[in-house]
């Protein structure tokens, strides 16, 4: 029979216990809901994007799971290269953080982007040939795959 030393805590009232089982269920079920295909690689990342429209403002959401960890205050950029043209995307909001899931060992962060109704159709896969991710001092550079 195997035994998980945090269930046992939890069960006697260890609130850091509780919290990080809770965190783990919470962060594993994120990972395994994306419906969506990969959008693009890194070494130790993998970035599922895709855009989206709420009230007139147009957004690229993305979620990076893997090593990528991050707790900002400061905000984000989206580099995107293709062969004809360069866009950079500011994020949404200024704050955000990584989840941790002890059971995987990665983290998920959900960093949404802002992008004018114009520069939509450029965000597709088969002409963009990289995006770069750069955050506090962080730069992740992704393919497309």
């Amino acid at each position: 029979m195997k035994f998980n030393l945090d269930k046992i805590r939890a069960a006697f009232g260890n609130i850091r216990a509780m919290e990080r089982t809770h965190i783990d269920n919470h962060t594993e079920a994120i990972i395994n809901s994306i419906d969506e295909d990969p959008f693009a690689i890194s070494e130790q990342n993998v970035l599922f994007a895709r855009t989206s429209e709420l009230g007139g403002y147009y957004y690229v959401i993305t979620i990076i799971v893997g090593a990528f960890k991050i707790k900002t205050n400061k905000g984000a950029k989206l580099k995107i290269e293709s062969e004809s043209f360069d866009l950079v995307l500011n994020s949404d909001t200024v704050e955000f953080e990584s989840d941790h899931s002890n059971v995987s060992n990665r983290f998920i962060t959900r960093i949404d982007f802002q992008i004018e109704k114009e520069e939509v159709s450029k965000f597709d896969k088969a002409i963009i040939k990289s995006l770069k991710l750069y955050a506090k001092k962080q730069e992740v550079i992704f393919k497309t795959i």
